[in-house]
């Protein structure tokens, strides 16, 4: 089963989509290689008072991630950077729950 994968920060996301608009190839590049590490869903979020960024991605498991993360930290951080992000990236992995209630997504 896939996990979920959220990385909250502090941060602006106007200065994050400008920086993707002017740094489209970098972006498209780190998202080519998540994607031959197995990443099967991606987003950015920005919070509605526009002080906190959040990435939301679904892996086939942690280690798929890990190893993604280990090859392109360095490409990453750059973007983050950007943003005004000078905290750790600390990525949450959550498990969907079993409650028989599931709608959408394709369920």
């Amino acid at each position: 089963m896939s996990v979920i994968l959220t990385l909250e920060a502090v941060g602006d996301p106007k200065a994050l989509e400008q920086y993707a608009r002017s740094h489209n190839e970098k972006f498209q590049g780190v998202l080519e290689t998540a994607k031959r590490h197995g990443l099967i869903a991606h987003r950015f979020y920005g919070s509605e008072d526009g002080t906190r960024l959040m990435v939301l991605d679904e892996w086939p498991d942690r280690q798929s991630f890990e190893s993604f993360f280990q090859e392109m930290e360095s490409e990453i951080r750059p973007m983050m950077e950007a943003a005004g992000v000078t905290a750790r990236l600390e990525p949450t992995f959550w498990r969907e729950l079993s409650t028989q209630d599931a709608y959408g997504w394709g369920v």
